[in-house]
């Protein structure tokens, strides 16, 4: 009897383990979006810049415009400066790659609930597509213009809107969306690479990462597993997340469980924000933008302004290969800090913010004594400038997303977004005269 009752029990079953396979299917999807949004975004500019000097064979106009190339050819392209510098700086190409996502993240978190996220996603997609397209097929200056716009729309749009999604989900997805974001920076750079490395030219290069904007598709359609609160296809009657208590306790650990507990239904308003209450929100917002946005001034001024600069003639690489490798190697650092969440987390985003300035600090008085010794050392510096940026990166919205009310976060995660774009923008503008003057040393 006690043999037969047990065969007739009911199986026991595995410790939750469609919930286990939903948050691995989650944290993979939004992984993959990070690197399918961002990586038109780094490809683009040297993929449209190997098209303008293939369409600058006997044009003048052509002919400029390619020197906004990041790759150095060795030698002085612009004067006899000790330097070896470009005639134009790289954070011209930076500001024209970076402007339109601005634009988007400064605008859209106002209106952009009025579009559901499903709808959201295909446009990016065809955003993305759409920029391979036209710079694979450019006939002239201003198509490969068009198409790195279209890529920065995509990845704007694309970036606010997925770190909104990530408030449906548990909060463990926001370090797949970063780890992914700092993934498409070296994929992007090697795949490219690569693929012309090889033998292929840039225009078939391009039309074969249109995989990109279909595995985009494939992750969110397919991969992820919404709830059924998501506004996937219609318009929510409110702005905000609003996952029913059920799907919040299940997303939730049991700390924010018990916080959750703490305040009833009653306690938190409905219906949609106001613009005033927006605009209260941004105001908070400035704790985590303010840091955020100067963690990547600093960063993008050492990138665009100081890194082509920092040339040893006498190191066994050359001036192309040795901007190639610092570059490479930031990535690699935005890569392992941006999956770092796992792992550890840093509240003190001010932190971070006093270490890259000091970075920049170091790195802009090392340009003009040049007391560094060799390129070994500005190696190091600029992996470690790679963890300081990503680190701040994931924390930001990690704290925005649990520290945030959840009739806010929705709004909170996609307005905190405009922080690293507009420090970007100012590091290129200040990049401009800094370049011209050491050029002219």
């Amino acid at each position: 009897m006690e043999r037969a009752a047990s065969v007739n029990a009911d199986p026991v079953p595995l410790p939750d383990s469609n919930g286990y396979c939903t948050q691995w299917r989650n944290w993979t999807g939004f992984w993959l979006l990070g690197l399918c949004n961002n990586f038109a975004y780094v490809v683009m500019l040297s993929a449209a810049h190997d098209i303008l000097k293939h369409q600058a064979s006997g044009n003048t106009t052509a002919s400029t415009s390619a020197t906004l190339s990041l790759d150095f050819q060795g030698g002085n392209s612009s004067n006899s400066s000790r330097y070896d510098c470009n005639p134009v700086s790289t954070a011209a190409v930076l500001l024209a790659d970076i402007l339109p996502t601005l634009v988007i993240k400064l605008s859209a978190p106002f209106v952009i609930h009025k579009l559901p996220y499903g709808f959201r996603v295909l446009f990016c997609a065809v955003m993305a597509a759409t920029s391979f397209l036209l710079v694979s097929f450019s006939s002239a200056v201003w198509m490969s213009i068009l198409g790195v716009i279209f890529a920065s729309i995509s990845a704007g749009l694309g970036e606010l809107s997925f770190l909104s999604l990530t408030v449906f989900f548990s909060r463990d997805v926001l370090g797949g969306w970063g780890s992914g974001t700092g993934g498409a920076g070296v994929a992007g750079a090697l795949i490219y690479s690569g693929l012309t490395q090889v033998g292929l030219s840039p225009q078939i290069t391009l039309l074969i990462m249109l995989v990109v904007p279909f595995a985009m598709l494939i992750s969110y359609f397919l991969l992820l597993v919404p709830p059924p609160s998501l506004p996937q296809w219609k318009i929510r009657e409110t702005e905000y997340a609003a996952v029913d208590s059920d799907e919040r306790r299940q997303l939730m650990d049991g700390s924010e469980e018990e916080e959750q507990e703490k305040s009833t239904p009653e306690d938190r308003p409905l219906g949609p924000l106001t613009f005033t209450e927006k605009l209260h929100i941004i105001k908070g917002l400035r704790g985590f933008v303010v840091p955020l946005g100067l963690v990547y001034f600093a960063e993008y001024f050492i990138n665009q302004g100081m890194m082509e600069l920092l040339y040893f003639p006498n190191f066994f690489l050359s001036h192309a290969e040795q901007y190639r490798w610092y570059q490479t190697l930031y990535q690699v650092g935005v890569l392992v800090s941006r999956s770092s969440l796992c792992c550890v987390k840093i509240r003190k985003l001010w932190a971070l913010s006093a270490l890259q300035v000091v970075n920049a600090v170091l790195l802009l008085f090392a340009v003009r004594y040049q007391f560094l010794p060799n390129a070994w050392l500005v190696f190091t510096i600029v992996l470690y400038e790679g963890l300081l940026g990503g680190a701040a990166y994931v924390n930001t919205f990690y704290f925005i997303s649990k520290e945030t009310e959840d009739r806010q976060r929705e709004f909170a995660m996609a307005a905190a977004s405009v922080g690293d774009s507009l420090g970007i923008a100012l590091a290129g503008l200040a990049a401009f005269p800094v370049h011209k003057y050491f050029c002219s040393l």
